[in-house]
């Protein structure tokens, strides 16, 4: 198979972005915290929660694996930290999140510079077909929804993902077994989150400068 081409990368990616970008607004973190709690915030507070959605695909243990599910799933959540940490250090410019989406998920070098020009080239494109309607986007099922249409547009990029944070491996042994496997998917996606989190804080301006 073909690799996948930066082009493909960046149309996903922002897409993803744009889908994120209101939840990371509307959760209710404390506008009080320093700088570094807003960080820990999103690595600790928040994986708490989204680990269980990250993890859901898991109730039917390894078979997940064979299904673009648990990738998918936990990259969509995974990209909602991401951009929230990336929100936290004042990264706001289109290419500048979807190079550290593409850093942090995917392992893969594409700084800013090279994100711009594909950006440029893309705009135009469909918008509620990919994003839904506004008024399905709102309430905690509408979270729900959006974060499942992160997931699916995360599928066009599914052999890339494989790159993206991981939990610890005795978690994600367990992971493995049937019906169990959920609470094994939940340790470690909400570890992985953890990481994401982590990784986005530190690697932010490498990622954005290239």
């Amino acid at each position: 198979m073909a690799p996948i081409s930066d082009a493909v990368v960046v149309d996903v990616l922002r897409r993803v972005d744009r889908l994120t970008a209101p939840l990371v607004r509307r959760l209710g973190r404390p506008a009080t915290l320093s700088q570094a709690q807003r960080d820990q915030w999103w690595a600790l507070q928040l994986p708490q929660v989204a680990a269980g959605i990250s993890a859901a695909p898991r109730f039917a243990g390894k078979l997940a694996d064979l299904l673009p599910l648990q990738n998918t799933v936990g990259a969509a959540v995974q990209a909602l930290v991401v951009g929230g940490v990336a929100s936290e250090h004042g990264i706001e410019a289109p290419a500048e999140r979807v190079a550290l989406l593409a850093r942090v998920l995917l392992d893969r070098d594409l700084p800013a510079a090279r994100v711009e020009p594909l950006l440029q080239r893309s705009r135009g494109s469909y918008a509620d077909e990919a994003f839904g309607a506004r008024s399905d986007r709102a309430g905690l099922w509408g979270n729900v929804r959006t974060l499942w249409r992160v997931a699916r547009l995360l599928g066009r990029i599914d052999d890339t993902l494989d790159a993206r944070p991981k939990g610890k491996l005795h978690h994600r042994f367990l992971s493995n077994v049937p019906v169990v496997g959920v609470l094994g998917g939940y340790a470690a996606e909400r570890e992985a989150l953890r990481r994401a989190a982590d990784a986005a804080a530190a690697l932010g301006p490498v990622a954005v400068s290239g």
